[in-house]
């Protein structure tokens, strides 16, 4: 008897695609101690390095990411690794939402949030979810020895300013 193929056997064993992270950058910033101070006084800066943390430590994994922030942009970001989405005229939880339900494969996905909301529907979606302040300690384990502070202070504006092209 002939076996037709079923839609699992098209399908590329799970290793093999891409993982994506979904971050929600403003509440990651608000668990990121030095990173939340600035942001009181300085919000552009505040989602620059936070950006190019993250960029760094993806840099060398198979993953694509979207960083989320509310608002409009404040000026261009430029990464290597990571996509960097702002709300504009609405919630960053909505656009997070939006990626989440336009996304092929939700179960491939990992959001970083501490924000109920976007958890539970994460989670009714079959994402994984990790929660920032978690997610903030991944963030700087790789650098033991150093400091959030040195870690943040080591993306100096010689570097931002190559990312900006200056």
């Amino acid at each position: 008897m002939l076996k037709l193929p079923s839609q699992k056997d098209y399908l590329p064993e799970e290793d093999e695609m891409t993982k994506h992270y979904i971050i929600d950058g403003n509440n990651l910033i608000g668990k990121i101690k030095n990173l939340w101070e600035l942001q009181k006084t300085d919000r552009q800066s505040s989602r620059e390095r936070l950006a190019f943390t993250v960029d760094r430590y993806f840099s060398q994994k198979k993953y694509s990411v979207s960083l989320h922030f509310d608002g409009h942009p404040g000026g261009a970001i430029r990464t290597s690794k990571i996509k960097i989405v702002y709300s504009e005229n609405k919630i960053a939880d909505s656009k997070i939402k939006e990626e989440i339900d336009h996304f092929k494969n939700p179960k491939l996905i990992t959001v970083v949030s501490s924000d109920n909301n976007i958890a539970e529907f994460a989670k009714v979606n079959s994402c994984k979810i990790v929660k920032s302040e978690s997610f903030a300690k991944k963030l700087f384990d790789g650098n033991k020895g150093s400091t959030e502070e040195d870690i943040i202070k080591s993306i100096d504006d010689e570097e931002i300013k190559k990312m900006f092209g200056v």
